[in-house]
């Protein structure tokens, strides 16, 4: 059985939507290289085709829309040498793949019920009507194995207001559908009932109008429908706003850290992130920052560059295999992180790991 699905729909008006389904349940959708490499030819097939509309994407299964990346194959690509040429071609694919998604001139619906986290977070912020349900649970946490968040989220975390990306990435906070939307993570927040709704009206459509307007009028109607679902739901970012403001307002990585470290954990909710930045790599934390900073007036091709550099970089050194050992691999969550803390992390370390290790001109993806 393929891991993606894909069903091209007739229309009323004798339209066409596609439709695109990640089909991985027992790895809660992952995204792998096979998932790439079959999505992008037939977006690109479906961009020629005047027939298509719009495309729907979605996933099998309840528990998730997209977990990330396989991160257990990756800890196999790393520690295998021989199979480095290929972890930096898939993460070249999918990098390529998230731009595309960025840059389709048709329109894309995410349907993003469940979890999603890191590469379904770069599917999710891809497309132009990104639809959360009261089952959604994204996050970017990438500093519990060593990471930082990629996948454009140097470009979508950074465009967040105030200083909330920063904190998304820093503490991997789980998001759930209203402060998804409230943060502009998310368009819309519907009910997981309504998707077999939403289906049918896209299909009974007769497209007399612009695309985006004919989706945007049926995705407002059902968010309307939806709302007293959500209206039970909590908003814990919402809530903890002034908070978040008052601590991410210090100017070093070491100070922003010490200071949340520092807050009254009696608070359920603050103590889960600061659980986080006590087990999180100091040194995620530092590329964390520094990548957003470097990232805050650069366009979304220049995005996608810089974090292939700082991804293969990463991959390159320790804390990378030994945070997903320790999570996933051997599961003790005891990492021996290269530095014990945030305040030891050494500047010239953190350095280099924003030298690219490719010119301009043999980047690749100096093509986007």
């Amino acid at each position: 059985m393929s891991c993606v699905i894909f069903i091209e729909h007739p229309t009323q008006g004798d339209k066409v939507l596609g439709e695109i389904r990640l089909n991985s349940e027992k790895s809660l959708n992952a995204l792998n290289w096979d998932m790439v490499q079959l999505i992008r030819p037939m977006l690109e097939k479906w961009q020629e085709d005047d027939r298509v509309c719009a495309v729907l994407l979605g996933s099998e299964g309840e528990k998730a829309f997209c977990a990330g990346g396989d991160v257990v194959k990756l800890h196999q690509a790393i520690t295998q040498s021989e199979n480095k040429s290929g972890m930096d071609e898939f993460f070249t694919q999918e990098y390529a793949l998230d731009y595309y998604l960025h840059t389709y001139q048709k329109p894309l619906i995410a349907w993003g019920k469940g979890i999603v986290m890191g590469g379904g977070m770069g599917l999710l912020n891809g497309c132009q009507f990104r639809v959360v349900t009261e089952s959604s649970h994204l996050a970017m946490p990438e500093v519990n194995i060593g990471l930082y968040p990629d996948v454009g989220a140097s470009w979508f975390l950074n465009h967040l207001p105030k200083r909330n990306g920063l904190f998304l990435g820093l503490t991997a906070c789980a998001i759930h559908a209203n402060d998804a939307v409230f943060l502009g993570l998310a368009d819309r927040a519907i009910a997981n009932d309504k998707f077999d709704e939403l289906l049918d009206k896209l299909l009974t459509s007769t497209w007399d109008q612009p695309a985006v307007e004919v989706i945007d009028t049926i995705l407002r109607q059902l968010e309307l429908d939806s709302s007293a679902v959500f209206a039970e739901l909590p908003h814990p970012i919402q809530d903890h706003q002034e908070l978040i403001d008052e601590v991410m307002g210090k100017e070093s990585i070491v100070d922003i850290v010490n200071a949340f470290l520092a807050l009254d954990g009696s608070d359920k909710w603050v103590g889960k992130l600061q659980n986080t930045l006590k087990y999180g790599s100091p040194v995620s934390m530092h590329l964390i920052k520094r990548q957003l900073d470097r990232c805050r007036h650069a366009s979304l091709k220049e995005v996608f560059q810089t974090e292939l550099d700082l991804t293969v970089k990463v991959s390159r050194q320790r804390e990378l295999p030994e945070g997903i050992r320790a999570l996933l691999i051997d599961k003790d969550r005891l990492p021996q992180w290269t530095y014990t803390s945030v305040d030891q992390v050494e500047d010239s370390f953190i350095d280099g790991f924003f030298e690219s290790p490719w010119t301009p001109e043999n980047h690749p993806l100096r093509d986007l």
